[in-house]
């Protein structure tokens, strides 16, 4: 319900805190940051937002909070602020109260900005560029913030706490993954409400994920560019509010929505995981629009260049950079962080950008306030915490450098795997250590292999499919003549003289690339570390060809769920569920320490061992050989101890469990390798041979086999069990005499 106001109405003086606006069944109380405005006003809207009824100022300012309380205020109360003070661009400051400003605190927003040139702060036309202020008014084009009921019946909601080390996360964009579902109602497609239809989760259940991770859903602002030449920003990072989901994810306007989506994944046992962007916002640079944090405070919110305060410091390559050494600034960010673990009950964060997180005045330091602050927060600390270890500023590079407590986007993997199965030289000790769970990098300060987030595909890039069907970018749609995206790829399109660019109807060619696809696949889940997926791939999902479909809201970025019913949809779709019920079996694959080979399970076996064909270690010239393109990797591990030891079954005096050993074979030539099977000589059982993926465990017997082909662009997968040395009896009690002792 919004209430109406006359002009008259007055504030009282309210509170400082919470900051936002927050009904407490009388009235709302309204505060705001703004460090360097001389007033800031409370403006009150119409039901449908189109016509502005009241404008307060807020009545006092306490430690640079302006608040006020309004009684009498409902729920679905309607507001915006704006803000007075110098328009002095020189010296960062920007004020301009013909501009409606976005509370940055806002819960709910109304709907989206209808693009105008009254959204900027200055002339569009003037010869001074963003010196000359404008004063058109803005609201006419703003969404208004709404007062909200933040309550919901969670009944026995509880996180799933999925150990890291049992983690497999599918990354998806909340609108693509339902918007070609013919099963799901058109007015709900795209929205939270279709997120937890039972088919989607069936589907990750049967897949074996335990994780969902969604593309930025915070409101987003649409960039005006895209729209004039009729595409929109679909993944998102282009964040428009910290604390309101976007409006157009919502079926029926009512944030419960969200809420029940999040209860129906945690009740099957499904985390949830936002991509969230605090490393930027939407307004751009010194030309941008102004919408929220630029009119309240852009001296304070953002981080100016030094001496030229009328520019932005641009580490993000996105034209502005949030101000995190700044203490409210840093407080809206944990604020933020915070609404969604108590509010949504979210379970993780993959935080974009997050070596401009970690930035201080000195550069990127992985105890810089940002990262201390979330990691001694009680709420925060307990949720999964995933970094984006880069920027574009300098020295932005710093996969492994993040703090412990952060898994870490391992790129490294990404590239290594691509093109060791490319056929690339030189690559087989590099990815030795990649699978190994990137000790290289992540073996320090008591971190965990967990800690390496190991990807082949994400949103941003190729899809695995199309990793093997295009040599180059082929992103004309995005209307930027394939300028944009990287060139980097490492991707093949596996034709004889490389000619056949994307869709084929050449058999030889099919097979190759499905080959390696599932190669690759493969490497990902049978690698020591958290492995993530991105949607659509478990099928063989393509995007033609475009690694950079950021604006392609439409058929070319959604899932196509009629290409999982295909032949070669499922045969793939079977594929990867097989592996991931290989790892969870394997204990010694997903195994939460680092192995050295410093350490034998059983005697002659090390916890981890490399071996070339012929079973023996590789020597340092084998290792420095750039042509040997085969490698077998085999780990040994006990079984885990359990987390709670007063409910694991007690071992029988003597006995101990047996030991996991696995051997992975891996061959990224052109022609069949025979391997020669490392001594001790093991019962070895076949597991999985991905050029034969629906072949059956049973199929080939291994008895007393000490040899293993292995076809082209392909992995095999052995294991056995070994006794490891039986634990010595305890000592028994002298036995007592009947002799009573002489005096």
């Amino acid at each position: 319900m919004t209430m109406t106001l006359q002009v008259n109405d007055r504030l009282m003086s309210g509170k400082p805190y919470p900051l936002g606006a927050h009904w407490d069944g009388l009235g709302v109380n309204f505060a705001v940051f703004s460090a360097n405005a001389s007033r800031v006003d409370l403006c009150l809207f119409s039901a449908n937002g189109r016509k502005e009824l009241s404008r307060m100022p807020l009545p006092e300012c306490t430690d640079e909070i302006w608040h006020g309380y309004l009684p009498n205020a409902a729920l679905g109360t309607l507001y915006g602020f704006r803000a007075f003070g110098p328009y002095d661009p020189a010296r960062g400051h920007r004020f301009n109260p013909h501009k409606l400003l976005l509370d940055p605190y806002a819960r709910q927003l109304s709907g989206p900005v209808r693009w105008s040139d009254a959204l900027f702060g200055y002339r569009l036309q003037s010869a001074r560029g963003d010196l000359t202020p404008d004063r058109r008014d803005s609201a006419p084009t703003m969404p208004k913030a709404i007062v909200v009921d933040e309550s919901f019946h969670w009944g026995d909601d509880r996180p799933p706490g999925v150990p890291w080390q049992d983690t497999i996360i599918y990354e998806t964009h909340l609108r693509g993954v339902s918007m070609l579902r013919d099963d799901v109602l058109p007015h709900l497609r795209g929205t939270f409400a279709a997120l937890c239809d039972p088919r989607f989760l069936d589907h990750l259940l049967r897949l074996g994920v335990t994780a969902v991770e969604l593309l930025p859903m915070h409101a987003i602002l649409q960039d005006r560019f895209l729209l004039e030449r009729g595409l929109r920003n679909y993944w998102g990072y282009n964040t428009l509010s910290y604390f309101a989901p976007e409006p157009s994810y919502l079926a029926t306007d009512q944030l419960h929505e969200l809420k029940v989506a999040v209860r129906r994944l945690h009740a099957a046992g499904i985390e949830v995981i936002l991509d969230v962007v605090y490393n930027h916002t939407c307004e751009g640079n010194e030309l941008g629009p102004t919408v929220s944090w630029r009119g309240l405070d852009n001296a304070s919110y953002y981080q100016l260049v030094p001496g030229d305060e009328r520019r932005y410091l641009n580490d993000t390559g996105c034209g502005n950079m949030l101000n995190l050494p700044h203490p409210r600034v840093l407080q809206m960010v944990l604020d933020s962080l915070r609404y969604w673990v108590r509010c949504y009950h979210i379970d993780g964060f993959r935080f974009d950008l997050a070596s401009t997180l970690g930035r201080e005045h000195n550069g990127f330091d992985p105890g810089a306030a940002f990262f201390d602050a979330v990691l001694q927060d009680p709420v925060l600390s307990c949720v999964k915490l995933i970094s984006e270890p880069w920027d574009l500023g300098p020295g932005g590079y710093q996969l492994g450098n993040h703090p412990p407590g952060f898994a870490e986007w391992n790129d490294k993997f990404r590239d290594t795997v691509r093109r060791y199965w490319r056929g690339d030289a030189g690559q087989r000790g590099e990815l030795a250590a990649r699978l190994a769970g990137s000790a290289d990098l992540f073996d320090r300060r008591h971190r965990r292999p967990w800690s390496s987030l190991n990807f082949i595909t994400a949103h941003d890039g190729f899809t695995l499919a199309d990793l093997v069907s295009y040599s180059a970018k082929h992103n004309e749609a995005n209307g930027e003549d394939n300028r944009d995206g990287t060139d980097h790829n490492h991707s093949a399109n596996w034709s004889p003289d490389g000619s056949v660019e994307g869709p084929t109807d050449d058999p030889a060619i099919l097979e190759r690339r499905a080959r390696v696809a599932q190669a690759m696949m493969a490497t990902l889940l049978l690698a020591q570390g958290t492995p993530m997926l991105t949607a659509g791939d478990e099928w063989g999902r393509s995007q033609q060809g475009n690694n950079n479909a950021y604006c392609q809201d439409n058929a070319l970025s959604w899932l196509d769920w009629k290409q999982a019913q295909t032949p070669q949809g499922q045969a793939l779709l079977q594929m990867v569920r097989r592996l991931l019920a290989l790892r969870r079996r394997l204990h010694a694959i997903g195994a939460n320490r680092f192995a050295h080979g410093n350490h034998e399970p059983v005697p002659g076996i090390g916890d981890i061992a490399w071996f070339d064909t012929d079973g023996r270690p590789p020597s340092p010239e084998a290792w420095a050989d750039p042509e040997i393109r085969t490698l077998a990797l085999r780990r040994a591990a006990a079984p885990p101890r359990a987390e709670r030891p007063e409910l694991a079954r007690p071992a029988r005096i003597g006995q101990a469990s047996p030991v996991q050993v696995t051997l992975v074979l891996l061959n990224a030539g052109d022609t069949d390798v025979v391997f020669h099977l490392p001594e001790p000589a093991l019962g070895w059982q076949l597991l999985f041979d991905s050029s034969q993926p629906d072949l059956p465990e049973a199929g080939l017997p291994m008895a007393g086999v000490t040899v293993q082909a292995v076809p082209a662009h392909a992995l095999v997968l052995l294991a056995a069990q070994a006794e490891p040395p039986r634990p010595p009896r305890p000592a028994m009690p002298a036995r007592a005499t009947s002799q009573e002792p002489t005096a």
